[in-house]
């Protein structure tokens, strides 16, 4: 019988962790997040806010991946602590949209930069065949980020070290790449003017929504501040997810219960500071207030840049036309390196449930190369699906909160399995335990709270799609 091998070093552990929460996010987020709390300050403050949870979260995850070192991660510590039903709803969750709707989303706009840089081949409205009105239907657009798929899933099967190789090239390439992007920023982009305007009253907030075919700006403060900081985690944390996929590969790590949590460390820390510098990047190039109907990038400033794409404006601006092209295919890089890591990862939470008869029989099977090749396959035709039906953005904005509620769960795991546990081997144990890891549980809390009051029409449903997982749960245990 095939068994994993253990190919995944210090190095390697570090790309994974990087490379998967890079994809898209932070070439284009800002712009949501600067309509929503109006302030150089407050902007700043929601990508710290993000950043340090997850840190704090990968910090903590130490703990429970040195011990449990195994293939599956955050389900099978979830079962440790809870039991194996809430474990399987995350597992299912993973499955049906978190996992799967990432990568088809990734892998679109993968795509979506490709036809910056062929216009006339690739875009969402070349259509091949639609189901009537429906937004289900194949474009070039999206047979490219189903064809990319297929040709990472294909990578993968071929061995974990494949699959390693592709993630260090692509993932070194893109820090590297985001890194000159952030000096050439300060050097050949900055405006005085702009940082003028943008670094004086940081906080003074503001809420930027579309009424009808109206923007309406209102002043904001207080307690509302606190919930538009809120709301803007969906955007922020999003960009930072994926960080936990390092620990979906336990069994394939040299030496786990250390490379794991160190991984996790330098990884979250490093991508946390090239999105600060980035951003400070942003706001010395691009106003941050702009005009929906300017006629140039500077006077649409971050707020209302072409598409929401921060990175192209602040290039434009940075070397021209030309240079926007270079920062398309910065972006295709980061996507395609970005999924590469969530594709390696995510396989081997189904083949670990499968494993435990809690998911199809034939995932729990490692194929000559030891890898879960039917996983991987059954992961791409998913992915694949939700590309098609062009409601992978809705299915993550449902499940946003839930993810978020998640990793609240999985923290507050550590404080059960303390109990449950007790002597159990700690070879590393979450830092400033219990004030750091129940305020991490807190802040997710009240994030989750402020988008059930604020998103009720995104949260209640994503809840209603894990809730779904329950039948299929008993289902899965008749079959057993």
């Amino acid at each position: 019988m095939a068994n994993f091998k253990k190919e995944i070093r210090l190095y390697d552990a570090v790309m994974l962790v990087s490379g998967s929460m890079i994809g898209s996010g932070i070439f284009i987020v800002s712009a949501d997040v600067a309509r929503q709390v109006g302030s150089t300050g407050w902007l700043l403050a929601s990508w710290l806010l993000a950043g340090v949870l997850t840190m704090i979260g990968a910090l903590c995850y130490g703990e429970l991946t040195a011990m449990f070192p195994h293939a599956g991660g955050q389900y099978v510590f979830l079962q440790k602590a809870y039991g194996k039903l809430t474990g399987f709803l995350y597992g299912w969750s993973f499955f049906a949209v978190i996992q799967t709707g990432t990568i088809a989303a990734v892998a679109v706009a993968f795509a979506k930069y490709s036809g910056v840089l062929f216009p006339d081949f690739i875009s969402d409205k070349h259509e091949f065949f639609a189901i009537g009105d429906s937004s289900f239907k194949l474009t070039s657009q999206r047979l490219l980020a189903i064809v990319s798929i297929i040709i990472l899933t294909y990578a993968n099967t071929r061995g974990v070290k494949e699959g390693k190789i592709i993630q260090n090239i692509f993932s070194t390439t893109k820090l590297g790449a985001i890194a000159l992007l952030i000096i050439l920023g300060f050097i050949l982009g900055a405006n005085a003017d702009v940082i003028s305007q943008n670094f004086s009253h940081m906080f003074e907030a503001s809420s930027t929504i579309r009424i009808g075919d109206e923007w309406v700006t209102t002043a904001i403060g207080g307690f509302t501040i606190i919930l538009a900081l809120g709301v803007t985690q969906v955007g922020t944390l999003f960009s930072s997810d994926a960080w936990n996929g390092l620990t979906f590969a336990g069994d394939e790590v040299v030496e786990p219960k250390k490379t794991i949590p160190r991984g996790l460390a330098i990884g979250t820390m490093v991508v946390t500071v090239l999105y600060l510098l980035m951003n400070v990047a942003y706001l010395c190039i691009l106003p941050l207030k702009g005009d929906p109907n300017g006629a140039d990038v500077m006077s649409r400033g971050i707020q209302f840049a072409s598409e929401d794409r921060v990175a192209a404006a602040a290039a434009n601006l940075i070397g021209g036309q030309g240079f926007s092209i270079v920062v398309a295919l910065l972006i295709m890089v980061s996507t395609f390196g970005c999924n590469n890591g969530l594709i390696l990862s995510g396989a081997r939470v189904y083949y670990t449930m499968a494993k435990d008869g809690l998911f199809f029989k034939n995932f729990g099977k490692l194929s000559d190369r030891s890898v879960p090749k039917n996983a991987l396959w059954w992961q791409c035709f998913w992915a694949s699906f939700l590309c098609l039906t062009g409601k992978y953005g809705d299915l993550l904005d449902y499940l946003m909160g839930v993810v978020i509620l998640f990793y609240a769960f999985t923290i507050y795991g550590i404080f059960i399995l303390r109990r449950k546990m007790p002597d159990a081997e700690r070879p590393i144990k979450a830092p400033g335990f219990p004030v750091i890891p129940m305020l991490y549980v807190i802040i997710a809390s009240v994030i989750v709270l402020i988008l059930i009051k604020e998103k009720p029409q995104f949260t209640y449903p994503g809840l209603g799609i894990v809730a779904i997982g329950i039948p299929v749960y008993f289902w899965f245990n008749r079959q057993k």
